[in-house]
């Protein structure tokens, strides 16, 4: 399972652990992503994604549509 977000398509962001010394350690920094299940009231039945935090939040305030184009994401997800 990939650690991407199947709505915003975030994924990692690599950063760096500084120690004391000021020795740099490079690591990946993962997305806050959650399965959670969305009804779509257009086709009557829920759907089960895999999002980051951020998606939840604009598919609960603009609707999972809304989202889906404000992303630029495609609705093949939702099959």
């Amino acid at each position: 399972m990939s650690k991407v977000c199947q709505i915003t398509g975030k994924k990692y962001n690599k950063a760096n652990s500084v120690s004391h010394s000021n020795k740099k350690t490079s690591y990946r920094q993962q997305v806050n992503l959650q399965w959670k299940k969305f009804y779509i009231p257009e086709e009557k039945r829920w759907v089960r994604l895999r999002v980051s935090t951020k998606a939840i939040k604009t598919i609960t305030k603009y609707g999972i549509y809304s989202a889906l184009k404000r992303y630029g994401a495609d609705t093949s997800i939702l099959n």
